[in-house]
C-alpha cells in the first residue's frame, strides 16, 4: 500500500532516565492519528549503565515497530538540579543515538515551542497541554502518565512544522 505523499509517521520523545515518554502519530495535513503512546521505565535498583541500555533498546524497538520518518525530542530545561540534568542528558543521548543509527532525521523543540504549538500559549501549564493533546488527537481520555502526553505533544509540535521551517529545529 503506497503512502500518501504528505503522510508522515512521527515519533515524539520526552526524555528521562526514570521515565521516557513517547508518542507515535501519523500526520497527513492537519489530520493526526495516534498509533501508540506510553512510557519506557527504569528502576532505581538498576545501575545507571543498565538504565541507559534499557532506554536505548526501548527507543530502537519503537523505531523498528513504527518505522517513523523522523523523531521529535523535547529539549531539556533544568534550572536547579545539575545531577539530574546530567542523568537526563545521558538518557536523551542514548535515544538520539538509537534514532541516529537508524538514519532518521532528528528534531528538537523547547518546552515553550511545544506548548505554543499544542495550546497556542507558550506558557500553558501541564494540564492545559494534556487536555489539548486529548482534543487534538480525538482521544477519549488524557494520555497517562504525563510523560506519554509530553511525547505526543512533541510529535504534534513537529507535525505542525512539516513543510514549514522544520529544518530550523533539526538536531545537528
Amino acid at each position: 500500500m503506497a503512502k500518501i505523499v504528505n503522510e508522515r509517521t512521527i515519533l515524539g520523545i520526552d526524555p528521562g532516565y526514570a521515565i521516557l515518554g513517547y508518542g507515535v502519530i501519523r500526520a497527513c495535513g492537519s489530520k493526526m492519528t495516534v498509533l501508540d503512546y506510553g512510557v519506557a521505565t527504569t528502576s532505581k535498583d538498576e545501575t545507571f549503565p543498565e538504565r541507559l541500555d534499557k532506554l536505548y533498546v526501548a527507543t530502537k524497538l519503537l523505531i523498528r515497530k513504527y518505522n517513523p520518518e523522523c523523531v521529535a525530542f523535547e529539549e531539556l530545561f533544568f534550572a536547579r538540579n545539575t545531577k539530574t540534568a546530567l542523568y537526563v542528558s545521558a538518557a536523551r543521548g542514548v535515544s538520539i543515538l538509537a534514532a541516529q543509527q537508524e538514519g532518521l532525521p532528528l528534531y528538537e523543540y523547547t518546552p515553550m515551542q511545544i506548548k505554543q504549538a499544542v495550546c497556542g500559549n507558550g506558557h500553558a501549564d501541564k494540564s492545559q497541554v494534556q487536555e489539548m493533546v486529548k482534543q487534538l488527537l480525538h482521544l477519549n481520555e488524557i494520555p497517562k502518565p504525563d510523560d506519554a502526553a509530553d511525547g505526543l505533544a512533541a510529535a504534534i509540535c513537529h507535525s505542525g512544522q512539516i513543510g514549514l521551517s522544520a529544518e530550523n529545529f533539526r538536531i545537528s
